[in-house]
């Protein structure tokens, strides 16, 4: 027996006799096509169009563990080709690590799906219907971003930024509009389920061209106003596989000194802070003093902002120091949110014994964690808040400082990323980051993709993938306090909370 309004079998008949492993199988495919929505593609429509397709699939699972397959299924063919730029870092020494690429992309890919695969069972269980998806899967988006340090890459808000509908992130952050995007997804897969298909397809063809407009047409708020600031953003294009090169890593660092030097288009356009990128230089600090002092004189005094190695109490530090005329360091961040498995293993002692180590750690404990998010004082530039490369991707690390910055300074080696997905999807987040604020972010990476994005999200300038050189560009003012900024992820956390609380008492009353 069938609903009220609800049709029988087909047009989806077909696929209820389909036997399970070709449901898996198309919905693996259907995933796929939603990465599309990611950077470099950017085809957020196709993404939408795929998740309600997966709302589709989920309407013809009988069983909440049929459900959990599809769901799985669905998420490993998205993160398999949404992370597909997790290969690249192993072909950096592919003698030593290559054959754990593929290995590296499987474990991720259906590592990730087990979010989606819950949500879908969890869905199933909660109702016959296919709306408490939108709850449960807006749900596996905050967990991802949280259980085990987290991991929210390819949130599909992020396929958003290039859009007047990414500006949303300023009112609700990432995980909010992926409710807004699940409930879309939920609304497009009406025609497909309910009889009054004429009626439910106009409507259908109105929200998406509604939907097209917001997720394709840029921003309109104004610029913001730029201050009298300018900032020179220093890219060496040091290839991984020489970075530290005894050959080649003088050569890199000469390079930069270069860079820094060179005089401005104008005198006006002179920098008052110049950024160089994540570990730029080849020596551990403290022994690299006189490093420092000459970086400070081809910056004629002037602060310079740059990543190094540290060591303190016998471990070792990613920092980002703050040098002033005289080459001290004055300010130092230590970066606190690390990679797992690449700047540090989980249970190293254990892993220790087989021989594994993370591919950017240098000692087999790896690097040690700074205290947490902090802000640096800049003088007449206001306060800075440094990121440093991976520490971009969280928003809830962002919102974790204890004061509201000025700005955003992120400096990153992204040579670990090869040169297409990885960094472009890289500075998608940053971009993410500089919305969820009401900041400018500025963009300091080894290889490129070096930026300086306004409050808004908007690239003003930038050095492509691949190139050296520096980018002298003006400060942009940050804008008032956004929503997000001041109220994080515990409301909408709450809402999903109460949604879900509210499902499961539904489900047991009509039992």
């Amino acid at each position: 027996m069938t609903r009220a309004g609800s049709r029988p079998g087909k047009p989806w008949g077909w696929y209820t006799r389909l036997p399970r492993v070709a449901r898996a199988a198309i919905a693996g495919c259907a995933g796929a096509l939603g990465a599309l929505g990611q950077a470099p593609y950017d085809q957020p429509l196709i993404m939408l169009l795929a998740f309600s397709l997966a709302f589709l699939m989920l309407r013809r699972q009988k069983h909440a563990r049929d459900a959990a397959l599809v769901g799985w299924c669905f998420g490993i063919g998205y993160f398999s080709v949404a992370l597909i730029w997790i290969l690249q870092p192993f072909q950096i020494d592919p003698d030593k690590h290559a054959w754990m690429a593929p290995f590296a992309l499987l474990f991720m890919s259906t590592g990730l799906a087990l979010f989606w695969g819950a949500a879908f069972w969890a869905a199933r269980l909660l109702s016959n219907r296919t709306w408490p998806l939108i709850l449960t899967w807006t749900a596996a988006e905050v967990l991802r971003a949280y259980v085990l340090t987290g991991f929210p890459w390819a949130n599909p808000a992020q396929a958003l930024v290039n859009g007047a509908a990414g500006q949303g992130l300023a009112w609700v952050g990432p995980h909010g509009i992926t409710l807004w995007l699940m409930s879309l997804a939920w609304a497009l897969s009406f025609p497909a389920i309910y009889r009054r298909r004429h009626v439910m397809r106009l409507g259908q063809a109105a929200l998406l061209v509604s939907v097209a407009a917001l997720f394709y047409l840029r921003p309109s708020a104004p610029m913001a106003p730029l201050t009298h600031h300018w900032v020179r953003l220093v890219q060496p294009n040091a290839e991984q596989h020489l970075k530290w090169h005894p050959d080649h890593a003088r050569g890199f660092f000469d390079r930069q000194l270069a860079l820094t030097a060179a005089p401005p288009e104008t005198a006006a356009a002179a920098p008052d802070l110049t950024i160089w990128p994540e570990t730029a230089i080849p020596w551990v600090h403290p022994d690299a003093e006189a490093a420092l002092e000459m970086i400070s004189a081809a910056a004629q005094g002037k602060p310079v902002a740059l990543g190094l190695l540290r060591r303190q109490g016998g471990g070792l530090l990613n920092s980002m120091v703050v040098l002033d005329a005289a080459g001290q360091a004055t300010q130092v961040y230590d970066k606190h949110h690390l990679v797992p498995f690449g700047e540090y293993i989980p249970l190293s002692s254990v892993a220790e014994r087989f021989g594994l180590t993370g591919m950017a750690q240098v000692s087999a404990t790896g690097f040690a964690r700074g205290p947490g998010a902090q802000t640096l004082d800049f003088g007449a530039l206001g306060r800075g808040l440094p990121l440093i490369c991976y520490e971009a991707v969280f928003a809830h690390d962002v919102n974790a400082a204890p004061e509201r910055p000025d700005f955003i300074i992120q400096i990153t080696n992204d040579a670990w990323f090869g040169r297409d997905v990885g960094p472009q999807q890289h500075l998608a987040q940053a971009r993410m980051r500089a919305i969820e604020q009401g900041v400018p972010l500025m963009r300091a990476a080894n290889t490129g993709i070096s930026a300086m994005i306004d409050p808004h999200g908007r690239v003003l300038a930038s050095l492509p993938m691949g190139v050296s050189g520096f980018l002298d560009v003006q400060l942009p003012a940050p804008l008032e306090p956004t929503l997000y900024s001041r109220t994080g992820d515990g409301p909408l956390a709450l809402l999903l909370l109460i949604g879900l609380v509210g499902a499961a008492i539904r489900r047991a009353a009509s039992k």
